[in-house]
């Protein structure tokens, strides 16, 4: 079940008007955790759980988005991209971010190697598990 970003408000603001402290819904599809309060180490850079990164044909792995939002090759406007195509990193990188609700989530890599393909459009909606990038594991 895809949810638009209409939808991700309206469950904030259901459960910004209740009384809960943390909820947390996960499904095979959707993941969700909502937090209030500054229970996270650095409030608003809590980094998104990198997924296992899923084979391709070639061999390749793909980064997918942990959640739905908007999707920022950069840190700010202008700025140079976390990583390019031909970047090496390792499971650790953050690769992107992925903004909420006005919160920027960075994504990690979740796996070491090269990128190999930008999949996604910086600016752009992207929906949880969309493919963000092509990676050629490291050897």
């Amino acid at each position: 079940m895809a949810l638009s970003e209409d939808d991700v408000r309206e469950i904030l603001r259901l459960i910004d008007e209740s009384e809960l402290d943390e909820l947390r819904i996960e499904t095979a599809e959707f993941k969700l955790h909502v937090r209030r309060g500054g229970g996270a180490p650095d409030p608003g850079r809590e980094v998104a759980e990198p997924r296992p990164a899923a084979a391709t044909d070639n061999g390749a792995r793909t980064i997918d988005a942990p959640m739905l939002g908007t999707f920022y090759r950069a840190e700010a406007p202008g700025a140079a991209p976390f990583v390019d195509v031909g970047a090496e990193i390792g499971p650790g990188t953050v690769v992107c971010l992925i903004e909420v609700m006005k919160m920027m989530n960075p994504v990690e890599a979740g796996v070491a190697g090269t990128i190999v393909e930008v999949c996604a459009e910086n600016a752009q909606l992207v929906e949880y598990g969309e493919p963000l990038f092509r990676v050629e594991p490291a050897a």
